[in-house]
């Protein structure tokens, strides 16, 4: 029951010598705060809600017992599990002109972002979606949306970065940024939306 943006769990036992399970809470990649939803087996199920950032919930016991225990004891392996997550996903927009396939003068720095943000992950996955706003028909639409995605897609790739890393797909007029009547002008909305993991 994750509540907020994301946050970091760890349920450790086996790792770090406890008596028993135990669960740790840590605070996200921006230092947010979520939850989890803890259920008890063992007779009658019991739900317990821990919150509390930087805390240790014992397990298996028909209450479960949290404790806050603070930034500096978390222990060195759990330090050590969190320090080898990858790094949160990045998301860049690219804006184009409009019925085209070109860029914004604008948005032509973030390719150089985007760039940047590959080199620096191993493993790197990176999705582009294409988006449109709603002049001009549903079917044409979705055919300019897939084609901004490619064009980002074929800048990148003549820059160096793997094609096989980059997966292109367009949404046409369906997921707009700004709500919008049919056949309205929206600069917002004829975008490209990468994420790069």
């Amino acid at each position: 029951m994750p509540r907020g943006g994301r946050f970091i769990l760890a349920a450790t036992g086996l790792v770090g010598g406890c008596a028993g399970p135990s669960l740790l809470l840590l605070p996200g990649e921006q230092g947010d705060q979520g939850a989890v939803a803890v259920l008890e087996s063992g007779g009658k199920p019991q739900e317990t809600v821990v919150s509390d950032v930087n805390s240790r919930t014992k397990l298996g016991r028909a209450n479960p017992r949290t404790r806050v225990i603070g930034a500096a004891r978390v222990k060195t392996s759990e330090r050590a599990l969190v320090a080898r997550l990858p790094p949160p996903p990045v998301s860049f927009i690219l804006y184009f002109e409009e019925g085209a396939a070109r860029i914004t003068s604008e948005s032509r720095p973030q390719l150089d972002a985007i760039r940047a943000e590959v080199a620096r992950r191993p493993g790197v996955d990176v999705q582009l979606t294409g988006h449109a706003d709603t002049l001009g028909s549903s079917e044409d639409n979705d055919a300019l949306s897939q084609a901004r995605a490619l064009e980002v897609l074929n800048i990148l790739a003549g820059e160096g970065i793997d094609r096989s890393v980059m997966t292109a797909l367009g949404r046409g007029e369906g997921q707009l940024r700004v709500e919008t009547a049919d056949g309205v002008r929206d600069a917002a909305n004829r975008r490209v939306e990468v994420v790069v993991r």
